[in-house]
């Protein structure tokens, strides 16, 4: 089936989605130890930026292989209710012609706290795809209310992010596709989808 060339694809619950961030073993152990980012070397006051696609964040962090930062991959299961506010209190990074001059792009970017940007979807050899897959960056009291009321769990998927990769590597894809998380479209309605350019 033809996927829309932007759609919010997501493994979610009733009451919660599951979206992937990549840090340093030193960020990624506290967070595991608290259950949140809320203390050093995470810092607050920079924008973080949350990727509900699994193989864009496998793509973004090289399987976890990357010698950046982003050797430890973590799935966080956020609210329902707070991923959508971050959609409703967004702004797309780049202004569109469509929706806004630049000029008014950049008086609503100085009060809107969530930037959306669409990239290339990617495969499990992480070429990129036609159609896009959605990274949402936080700041301001969006990290805030991330970090203090949205995450509800946050699992290390390292491990079993680096258990795929060595089945794409030894060319068995059938069963490494078999054992990638399950995305479906996440449904929004029909403002958001103006908004979010969808």
């Amino acid at each position: 089936m033809m996927v829309p060339t932007r759609q919010i694809r997501a493994s979610y619950n009733d009451d919660t989605i599951r979206v992937y961030q990549a840090y340093s073993s030193t960020i990624a152990n506290s967070a595991l130890l608290r259950g949140t980012f809320i203390s050093p070397p995470f810092k607050m006051a920079r924008m973080t930026w949350i990727k509900p696609s699994f193989l864009w964040m496998m793509y973004r962090s090289g399987w976890g292989e990357k010698d950046s930062g982003q050797n430890r991959i973590l799935a966080i299961d956020i609210s329902r209710s707070g991923f959508e506010w971050a959609l409703q209190h967004s702004l797309l990074s780049h202004p569109s012609g469509e929706q806004f001059d630049k000029d008014t792009w950049l008086e609503i970017k100085k009060t809107t706290p969530v930037r959306i940007q669409w990239d290339p979807e990617r495969n499990l050899h992480l070429e990129p795809q036609a159609h896009r897959a959605i990274q949402i960056g936080l700041s301001n009291e969006a990290v805030s209310l991330y970090v203090n009321e949205w995450i509800q769990q946050i699992t290390d998927i390292t491990d079993f992010s680096q258990k795929i990769y060595q089945l794409v590597k030894s060319g068995d894809l059938k069963t490494a596709n078999s054992r990638i998380p399950l995305e479906k479209e996440y449904p929004v309605n029909d403002l958001l989808k103006v908004k979010l350019k969808m």
